[in-house]
């Protein structure tokens, strides 16, 4: 991992496309501009666990139980 120290206002350029500047630094917290191409996809990694754990959890899902469910509910609601 390479840390990096920045300054309010200083960037950060990774490879030939993506460049990260330091906006605004308060109360412990620290604001990030991004700019990347369109097709570079950018999350917080807090959003890319919480997708892997709902993945994980409906692929051990029961599909079978799950369709039954589905079509009672269909049912209830016409």
């Amino acid at each position: 991992m390479l840390v990096l120290t920045r300054k309010l206002g200083e960037k950060i350029v990774i490879g030939d496309s993506i460049l990260i500047k330091v906006l605004k630094i308060s109360n412990n917290k620290v604001r990030l501009g991004i700019m990347a191409p369109e097709e570079v996809p950018i999350f917080r990694h807090e959003v890319i666990e919480k997708i892997t754990r709902f993945n994980r959890i409906a692929n051990q899902t029961d599909h079978k139980q799950l369709k039954k469910v589905a079509l009672l509910f269909k049912q209830l609601v016409n």
